[in-house]
């Protein structure tokens, strides 16, 4: 069946490269200006490129008009084929050995619940896990009695290597890590784990949903056997659609698991092979350096302009950054600051302790915010975030500051103690029940 319809066909656009992207310079925004709004939460939310954006509300308006049967049909090609090249390419994996899940928290409990570890076999994660992976690892240790054990960290906050290679054997069933967390931008060495692990028998699952897009992730070279990731946020891809690579020994007991959730929508799976296209065509972040969007040398002009504003302190463990910046500050509440910011057309995340549970709490706080760069990031950008920071910050401790005592004239000095008069005994005479005085 022909996906691409002919020039007779009422059904006149095509879904495959040429509709996927645009040119290396469209932009979402237009040109840097004081008016635009300066969104650092591409980690939460990646701005679609014009292009994805146009195809997605496309594919929305044909599904409207036409059905998704038809919709289907015009996209079969890049559902079934095209956007798992392009997954096997940005993961360097076979085309076949990946799969499109509506996310990956969602991916990777669909095929933990599908594991049957011994009893008292052992789980290893790390104090970076999200809160929903560790809730399918909990559910996994409550249904198989495995024992689920945390890596610990090395005083600079990176994973404790030399206590995995100490400490791993075969009754080591599942290692979970994430490449880079949601709460900070540490990138853990996936690969480097990878090596430990590759002798034993355990099934290495790795998240990068918070890498894929600004980081390289080459699963091949990561050695693991299950990878996840969103397709909405450095990729910048709409909402509800993710990538899974599973290893082949793995494939039918996910196939089992996924059968009984839900899909994503055609449309959004579109809307992801369009913005890989995007990503392709338009990434160079990847040669500056491991640190992807952050060789850019943006990220030390952010850190710079947090580290600048009194009362901020940094959340930033490992010798390793990111493109994301964790901070909070010291008297203001997090949300207050987001929200302050969010009127200065500043766009960041508030994180809370809930999300990564492990490991906010051990930097003494329940609350934080998180900036992360994207590919539309400018200096001028950071410029206004700095600014518009120390502007919050400024007024609303100023505001917190206790109003000055009123002026009050000195009080009296205090009146000189007297002794006071001790009272008269008066003699006591027998009476009624008192016996008399002995004499």
């Amino acid at each position: 069946m022909n996906a691409t319809p002919s020039s007779t066909d009422h059904r006149d656009h095509t879904y495959g490269t040429d509709h996927a992207y645009g040119t290396a310079t469209d932009r979402t925004e237009p040109a840097d200006q004081e008016g635009r709004t300066v969104h650092l939460d591409t980690a939460g939310w990646g701005t679609m490129p014009a292009a994805v954006r146009a195809l997605v509300a496309d594919c929305a308006s044909r599904e409207d008009r036409y059905g998704p049967h038809e919709l289907e049909e015009d996209l079969e090609d890049v559902l079934r084929t095209e956007v798992h090249e392009r997954l096997g390419a940005l993961l360097g994996v076979p085309a076949a050995d990946t799969a499109v899940v509506t996310d990956a928290a969602g991916a990777f409990d669909a095929l933990v619940s599908r594991l049957a570890p011994g009893r008292g076999e052992r789980v290893w994660t790390t104090p970076y896990e999200s809160a929903a992976r560790l809730t399918a690892l909990y559910a996994l240790r409550d249904r198989t009695r495995c024992t689920v054990e945390v890596v610990p960290l090395r005083e600079d906050g990176d994973l404790d290597l030399e206590w995995m290679a100490r400490h791993i054997g075969d009754d080591v069933a599942l290692v979970s890590v994430v490449h880079v967390p949601s709460g900070c931008g540490i990138v853990n060495p996936v690969e480097e784990i990878g090596q430990i692990l590759a002798p034993y028998r355990c099934v290495y699952a790795v998240d990068a949903s918070y890498s894929a897009g600004q980081l390289p992730v080459d699963a091949g070279r990561i050695g693991c056997q299950l990878l996840t990731g969103d397709g909405w946020r450095f990729l910048r891809g709409p909402y509800a659609v993710g990538f899974a690579f599973l290893a082949p020994r793995l494939r039918a007991a996910f196939e089992d698991a996924a059968a009984h959730r839900p899909l994503p929508p055609n449309a959004a799976v579109a809307g992801l092979n369009a913005a890989l296209a995007h990503h392709t065509a338009t990434a160079t972040a990847a040669a500056d350096g491991p640190a992807g969007l952050a060789g850019q040398g943006l990220l030390p002009a952010l850190r710079a302009a947090v580290e600048e504003c009194p009362g901020t302190e940094l959340i930033a463990p490992g010798r390793v950054q990111s493109a994301i910046l964790a901070f909070r500050h010291r008297d203001l509440p997090a949300a207050l600051v987001r929200r302050r910011l969010a009127a200065r057309g500043v766009v960041v995340w508030k994180t809370v302790a809930q999300e990564t549970p492990l490991h906010l709490p051990r930097s003494g706080a329940t609350t934080a915010l998180r900036a992360s760069l994207g590919p539309d990031t400018t200096p001028q950008d950071i410029a206004r975030f700095g600014r518009a920071l120390r502007e919050v910050v400024r007024e609303e401790t100023a505001g917190a500051q206790p109003p000055p005592r009123p002026h009050l004239p000195p009080s009296p000095p205090p009146l000189p103690s007297l002794p006071l008069p001790r009272p008269r005994s008066r003699p006591r005479g027998p009476g009624p029940g008192r016996p008399p005085a002995a004499t």
